[in-house]
């Protein structure tokens, strides 16, 4: 599969359900995924989320107990947290506009932007901010994911877990954080997934593009 094309990483790659506890995701390849996770589009580039690497076994046991005791969360090497933003405040906003100022210099349409953003975002309700941000995480997720495929390393998607319990225990609160989707690294354990051998299932073509000429 390597250097294989896109199309055939995706084929290669599954929502990995047994990892081998014994193989460890080499730093370099997991450095290349939390990369494209980072360079990740989200809207009007907040990036309203932050990125947890654990690997820390306590902390990975904790998780997995309430997480559906997803074996995958210890059995893999890394566990990646995607935590989104609990709300858009003025002052994360401005954050924003002074890193563009920062890297592209003074642009008068900058701050005209973001100030038009705070006066849109920042009255909604904490909910509806969040489940913004929660989306731009999701972004990042599936660039995470080909990411991974493309490093040849396994990965699952994780929504079947107490996410107020992984905000305790990771203290997520206190950072003005929620957690979204959990995303364990590591290794196919061949031997033993039962999902391995089976062909992968996608609507046909036909059935799920529509061609609007």
């Amino acid at each position: 599969m390597s250097n294989g094309t896109l199309i055939e990483q995706l084929n290669w790659r599954y929502a990995t359900k047994k990892m081998d506890p014994t193989k460890v995701v080499p730093q370099d390849k997991v450095d290349a995924i939390t990369e494209a996770i980072r360079m990740a589009p989200t809207s009007s580039g907040t990036q309203p989320f932050e990125l947890f690497v654990i690997t820390n076994p306590q902390v990975l046991s904790e998780i997995r107990k309430v997480a559906g005791n997803q074996a995958q969360i210890t059995d893999g090497s890394h566990l990646l947290v995607f935590a989104a933003w609990d709300n858009y405040t003025e002052k994360r906003i401005d954050d924003v506009a002074k890193l563009v100022t920062d890297v592209r210099g003074e642009l008068p349409m900058v701050n005209a932007y973001y100030d038009n953003l705070k006066s849109n975002y920042v009255p909604r309700e904490a909910e509806v901010n969040y489940a913004h941000a929660a989306r731009q995480a999701y972004i990042a997720l599936g660039v995470a994911l080909v990411a991974a495929a493309e490093q040849e390393i396994d990965s699952t998607p994780m929504e079947g877990f107490d996410p107020v319990a992984v905000d305790r225990i990771l203290e997520l609160s206190d950072r003005g954080l929620r957690s979204v989707v959990l995303m364990p690294l590591g290794y196919r354990d061949p031997a033993v997934d039962w999902l391995l051998p089976m062909k992968k299932v996608r609507k046909a073509h036909d059935t799920f593009v529509t061609q609007i000429n």
